[in-house]
């Protein structure tokens, strides 16, 4: 039986509704105006009017209760645009039990990625512009309220990231450190189909390139080594995005906390957990390798900052490395796998 990767009906209307909504509100002027505090207001002010963030909240919270599948065709498309808004992020942590009623009006929600240390979260993802971080303090899961400090530390890629306190502000305890496990793979699946967003558009941006630049007389394009690097990347691409969808669906169907199968010698996973993590792996792998062999193909060109491959090359690797050293994430995936190693092994 052929396998259809396809989009199903409602997935493709969301696509197309929020495919329309990035072409016609988040231009590459937006992304170049919000660095270098990586964050525009006004478009997620515009977001806020479609009701997007409140997509991935419970209905009983007032969300829209949106699935992990609805939300990753979202996320593809705002890593196409590169959007400079934390909405991954705010999903991430409204799909909390509890978290979207401590919100009002437009606030922002995030997670912080790593348990506090010394009183505070270190590098929290869209922290520089969050009105409310959920993050483990301890054996807690606490959300904290407190004003954004609206300035991030200087980074590649144009990231809101910031530290924040776990002290200071209203807080609240929202259950055990454990909960914030399954927020976070959401983030890493959530992370991955935004990173394959910007694999695939850094594609179409090379691909026209070579096609309207010339070199010794003919097309850049028409070279063979130039047409070799590039037909190797739409594999690499979907390979990718399958994985993230098969993430997805693990998540709605249920494949959490052991539910799901991990057979290696079957090549059999459809636990979420393992899905989420070989998912944003592989994303950061090819966007890292599609920035790179588009952003070389434009030459010199490809490094100026009036080209816009190179916003796309500085996002492929900063988003990859929010969450640490991506060899600590394969480590990971690794124990998710086949186990913690044995003492003494390695």
């Amino acid at each position: 039986m052929a396998l259809d990767f396809a989009l199903s009906e409602d997935q493709e209307a969301i696509a197309d509704a929020f495919g329309s909504f990035f072409n016609n509100e988040c231009a590459v002027d937006v992304v170049r105006d919000a660095e270098p505090l990586g964050h525009s207001r006004e478009l997620w002010r515009k977001l806020c009017e479609i009701e997007a963030p409140g997509m991935a909240a419970s209905e009983a919270e007032g969300g829209g209760a949106a699935s992990l599948s609805a939300q990753v065709v979202v996320a593809e498309g705002l890593g196409a645009a590169i959007a400079p808004v934390p909405l991954l992020e705010h999903w991430a942590a409204v799909g909390l039990p509890g978290v979207a009623g401590l919100l009002v009006d437009d606030q922002i929600a995030t997670v912080a990625l790593h348990p506090a240390h010394e009183d505070s979260w270190r590098l929290v993802p869209g922290g520089a512009v969050a009105d409310l971080v959920v993050g483990i303090d301890g054996d807690e899961l606490v959300a904290v309220s407190s004003p954004p400090p609206m300035v991030a530390p200087a980074n590649h890629a144009g990231a809101p990231l910031a530290n924040r306190s776990v002290r200071e502000g209203d807080r609240v305890v929202l259950g055990p450190a454990a909960m914030l496990d399954g927020a976070l793979d959401r983030w890493r699946t959530l992370t991955a189909s935004a990173l394959v967003g910007i694999a695939d558009r850094s594609l179409q941006i090379g691909v026209a390139y070579v096609l309207e630049r010339e070199q010794f007389g003919r097309l850049v394009g028409s070279f063979q080594s130039i047409q070799h690097g590039l037909a190797d990347l739409p594999a690499l691409v979907d390979g990718a995005r399958f994985l993230t969808h098969k993430a997805a669906w693990a998540h709605d169907a249920g494949l959490v906390d052991g539910a799901g199968v991990i057979d290696m010698d079957d090549g059999n996973i459809t636990e979420f957990a393992p899905l989420a993590a070989m998912a944003f792996v592989q994303a950061g792998d090819a966007a890292a390798e599609s920035t790179d062999r588009c952003l070389h193909y434009h030459g010199g060109y490809g490094f100026s900052l009036e080209y816009d491959i190179q916003l796309y090359f500085r996002r492929s690797r900063g988003w990859a490395n929010i969450l640490a050293d991506p060899g600590r994430e394969r480590l990971r995936l690794a124990g998710l796998l086949w186990g913690a190693p044995t003492e003494g092994v390695g």
